[in-house]
Parts: C-alpha cells; structure tokens; sequence
C-alpha cells in the first residue's frame, strides 16, 4: 500500500525549523531537569514502600487517591483480575513506615470501611492477636479449648482469609472453618467485624536497590545505542552509526525531558518503553539510510542533499504506515490505559513522533554536514579553488572522492547499465 506516490516533499530544505524546535525542547528539558534536581522517580528507583490493599467492594481507583491525597503523597495502581490497589509511600521502613501505614488505613477506613461499634477487625491482624482477644470470650462462653486448640482455630480463620484476597466479607463465611463450631461463631459475632478494606501485604524497596535500580536502567539505555552504533558502523559507515546513535539520543533526551517538563515519574515501566523506542527510532533511522546508500550507487551524479530528499520521499508511504499505526495504539493505550500505563504510553507517544521527525530532520542533516566538512577540506587542500558543488568536482560531471567515502562503494564505480568515466 502507498499512501504518497511519486511523492517529491523538500523534507531538508525545511530541516531548520525541526532543528530549532529540537534544541529549544532539549534546553527546556535541560532547565526544567536542573530546576527539579534530576527526573522524578518513582519508588522503583528512589526507594519507598509499597502497600497491598483489598476491599470488599472494589472503588474506582480515583476515590482512592482522593481519599489517601490530603493525608500523604502516594501512588495508586489497580491489580487487575483482583479486588486489590497497590498504594506507594515514600516511607521505607521503622517508625516512619508505622506511621504512613496508619494513616493509609484511617484514610482508608474513613472512606470505605465498616463502623467497629467496640468490635475487633477481624481482618486487620494476624492470628496472634486474634486468639489473645478470643481467649476470654470464649472461656466466658463456656465454649472450653485448650491454648493449643485455640492457636489452631486462629491460624484457621487467618488461613481462609488469605485465600480470600486477605479480606472475610461476612463472618457467616467462617461455618465452613476447621474448628469453628456454632457456639465459636456466635462469640466471634458479638467479639468482631469483618471490615471491607484490609492491608494485606507491605513490601519495601531500599535506597541502595532504588540507586542500583537507577545504575542498571541507564547502563541497559547506553549498552543498547552501543551495540546498535557497532552494528550500524559494521553494516554501513561509521559515520551513518555516528548519526543513527545521535538522533536516538536526541530522542531519548527530550522523552526524559518532556517527563520532567509535564512532572511525570521515570519507572521501570517507563525505562522499558525507552528501550522500545531505542530500538523503534533505530530501526526508522536504518530503512532511511538503507534507502540513501542505494540511491548512493544509481544516482552518483546527483547532488547529496537532493539525494537524500528523494530517499525520504520513496520509504514517505513505509514511514506513515508503521508510525502512524504505532502512534494510533500508544494514543489509545494514553487515553484509555489507565494509571498504570499512563507513563509508558506517554513515553511512546512521545518517542515515536520526535523519533519520526528526528530519522529525516536529524540523521539525515549529519550525513550532509559531514559531506560538507570532507568538501570544505578538499578545497583547503586545493589552495582554496573557487566554489564547489557539493556533489560535483570543478573538471566535469563525475562525483568527487567524498561520495565514495560516505557511500562505502568505489569511487569510480559506474552506475548500472553506463561507460566507466576516466
């Protein structure tokens, strides 16, 4: 399918404007970065604690945040297929990490949860505690167990709350119970509340795994654009290598700098979406410089800068598919993906439309500065003869020794189905 046939856009004649726009968006993330002392990482990379909450009746994600927002910063993510939300905090471990954790569950139960009405919630400890405030009411109720039955029964109930998402919706659900006999049930009625929120499970992340975390996600970012430079200067010229790992670096940079810009957290999501578009702006790079080194060998004649427009308009139809449909899906993973991945999808959208642009107004743009630094140098070499074409040498119509040292083939190749100039 062909969107644009014989298609002839000027795409370098209109290089300066994408440039300018480039460095203007590379500069104001610059400042906002320095402003901000770095990107805003999320408790991955900067370490805190994360919060496994159930509910009975799981609420809209929104309702939570707002719940939780006048109290302390967090973040709010839903496990899907389950009627969970994690919930991130800054705090990592100690007394900071008791503090946030109650306040999550006030905030929480001011919100969601069940009046106590004097009753212990059966849902918000472990079976220690359960069996201690048990003890009495039982004995009290004549119902006579001995301290290891009753530590038995406690570890029942607390087991067949964990195979409940960690949360007893009704205490008729307990009959069923091991050791829960009528007379057991009737006391746990009157002693206990099955509350419809309970936290059922805390995981810290450290400074030093946040930091390493860190070191680990931009060493995978530079290996990637090391090894493709590798490649690239193999399979073509270094120099298309050299312009290939700038513009993904270009890319790369003003991502991180639109994140910072519009206050978005670096995670690991994010980090994985990086690497995509690594690989995604390389690969739109390479089809471009694939199709200027062809036309390298048929059209010799052919001023560079020309040369390259026309490779642009042949792979114009190939590049409008491919990221056009790209950008299509990131925008709905964007719009309706959720929380979740709201950062990767931004990372792709963004990626993808500055990789797009930067494979025509960056990449190529090199490849002439380049052709043009060998140029001016020749003529230096010359004694400073009278202006050349950058494609043409001063004695005819035959391309010069710099064609033939950006194109990689011979210089006094003939083109196919011509006499061999001399």
């Amino acid at each position: 399918m062909e969107f644009f046939k014989h298609s002839d856009f000027d795409f370098l004649g209109k290089k300066w404007p994408f440039i300018i726009l480039s460095l203007i968006l590379t500069a104001a993330g610059f400042i906002s970065l320095g402003l901000k002392g770095g990107p805003r990482y999320g408790i991955d990379f900067r370490g805190g604690a994360l919060i496994t909450v159930s509910f009975a009746s799981r609420p809209p994600v929104d309702k939570v945040r707002a719940a939780l927002s006048g109290k302390l910063p967090v973040e709010v993510q839903e496990v899907s297929g389950r009627p969970e939300d994690i919930i991130g905090i800054d705090a990592q471990q100690g007394a900071a990490l008791d503090v946030s954790r109650q306040k999550v569950v006030d905030g929480l139960d001011a919100a969601f949860g069940q009046p106590a009405n004097g009753k212990y919630n059966i849902n918000a400890s472990g079976a220690a505690e359960l069996a201690d405030h048990l003890r009495d009411p039982l004995a009290a109720a004549s119902v006579a167990l001995s301290d290891q039955q009753l530590q038995t029964l406690a570890a029942n109930i607390m087991d067949y709350r964990k195979g409940h998402s960690g949360l007893i919706k009704s205490l008729d659900e307990l009959a069923s119970v091991p050791g829960v006999t009528p007379q057991v049930l009737t006391v746990l009625k009157q002693q206990t509340y099955p509350d419809s929120v309970a936290i059922v499970g805390v995981e810290a992340v450290g400074p030093k795994i946040g930091a390493e975390l860190q070191r680990k996600a931009v060493l995978a970012v530079l290996y990637a654009l090391g090894g493709m430079l590798v490649y690239i200067a193999f399979r073509f010229e270094w120099i298309y290598g050299a312009a290939a790992v700038i513009a993904v670096f270009h890319d790369t940079l003003i991502t991180i700098g639109l994140f910072s810009l519009f206050n978005k957290e670096i995670t690991l999501t994010v980090v994985a979406a990086l690497l995509t578009l690594v690989g995604y702006s390389m690969n739109d790079t390479i089809v471009t410089f694939d199709r200027i080194r062809e036309n390298l060998k048929i059209l010799r004649r052919e001023e560079l800068e020309n040369l390259i427009n026309k490779s642009v308009n042949q792979t114009l139809s190939r590049t409008v598919l491919t990221s056009g449909l790209t950008l299509l899906t990131a925008l709905a993973l964007f719009i309706f993906g959720g929380q979740v991945l709201n950062g990767f999808a931004f990372a792709l959208v963004c990626g993808i439309i500055v990789g797009t642009y930067s494979s025509v107004f960056v990449a190529s743009p090199i490849l002439i500065f380049w052709h043009n630094f060998l140029e001016g140098r020749k003529r230096s070499a010359r004694g400073g003869g009278g202006v050349v074409s950058p494609r043409k040498s001063p004695n005819g119509p035959g391309p010069v020794a710099a064609e033939a040292k950006i194109s990689g083939a011979p210089k006094d190749r003939a083109p196919r189905g011509t006499a061999k100039v001399k």
